[in-house]
């Protein structure tokens, strides 16, 4: 069951795709048009097979070739969906933890968004790829509670979903309410543990609870009590317990409102949800911003960027 907008592409022939993309990009000049049709519209599995049957008719690597043919953001979205899908976060984590300076901002649009499993699966692949623990990565070069709040996240023990229990609902809010709107300064801790711990379908109940003690909704406390990083993790991870699509709607609306396109997000997003929930996105897009994800992808980009772009976003939401 998927709401993805990009699925397995039948009738599928690994080597005749092999051969359209070879075609495409020897000699001089490269069909672009030719590229993305055929990468936007295999599944990720698909574009594997895809890159094994060309190594096995040319002898050479697809992705260096598109690496080679390809220029500028085209280029990255294309040698993005040839990611694996199994170590594309564990990828993009690796390069928000590398070298000066950390992009927080992968950090926590991935580790607030993802299952507990999926979790799992990037410290396994992490540890598989890159020969080093992710959460001592993590810490090194985080602190705080923002470096705390990851920590819990990166546990993966979130209590699973199951029959909820009111009057521990009443506790947990009550709990923040003391924590964040009565008293000075925040007892983030409190915050940490219950939002990085509590199921999902309790989470819910709470936070309808926190709204009748408090008067406020609890992303209005958190903006009003807490700040920078760990402000933003907090009110992510608060927006993925309510809903994930909508969480991913308002992340590529950011993305592309206002003055210059977040292109890493834009790509990101379009690829990481595209064979997942990429078609709830667009309606909560619609829904809670009265916007197409297809007509701001057309108005923020270009060529065949913008192309491809279009075709993984699937069509229009008028």
């Amino acid at each position: 069951y998927t709401r993805g907008t990009v699925t397995a592409f039948s009738p599928f022939d690994a080597r005749a795709d092999a051969e359209a993309l070879r075609k495409a990009m020897k000699g001089m000049g490269t069909d672009e048009e030719t590229v993305l049709k055929i990468l936007t519209s295999r599944n990720n599995a698909q574009r594997q097979e895809i890159a094994s049957a060309f190594k096995t008719l040319f002898g050479r690597d697809l992705v260096d070739d598109l690496k080679s043919e390809l220029t500028g953001k085209f280029e990255t979205l294309m040698v993005s969906l040839m990611r694996p899908t199994n170590i594309f976060d564990a990828h993009a984590l690796k390069h928000a933890i590398k070298g000066a300076g950390t992009n927080e901002k992968v950090l926590t649009e991935i580790l607030a968004s993802r299952t507990p499993a999926e979790v799992r699966n990037i410290k396994q692949v992490y540890l598989q790829e890159y020969e080093a623990d992710l959460e001592d990565k993590i810490t090194g070069e985080t602190s705080g509670y923002f470096q705390r709040l990851l920590v819990v996240l990166l546990q993966a023990n979130r209590d699973p979903d199951g029959r909820v229990d009111e009057r521990l609902v009443e506790q947990d809010a009550q709990v923040l309410f003391r924590a964040g709107e009565l008293k000075w300064g925040t007892d983030e801790e409190k915050f940490i543990t219950i939002l990085g711990t509590r199921s999902v379908s309790h989470l819910r109940r709470v936070f309808d609870k926190y709204m009748t003690i408090s008067g406020f909704q609890i992303e209005e406390t958190i903006d009003r009590e807490t700040s920078g990083d760990l402000e933003k993790l907090l009110l992510a991870v608060v927006k993925c317990i309510r809903s994930v699509p909508a969480y991913f709607a308002e992340t590529l609306y950011y993305s592309m409102k206002g003055a210059g396109t977040d292109d890493d997000t834009l790509i990101r997003v379009m690829v990481s949800r595209s064979e997942i929930d990429l078609l709830d996105i667009r309606q909560e897009l619609r829904k809670n911003f009265a916007k197409s994800l297809h007509q701001m992808i057309q108005k923020d980009t270009s060529g065949d960027y913008r192309k491809a772009l279009l075709l993984l976003c699937g069509g229009d939401d008028e």
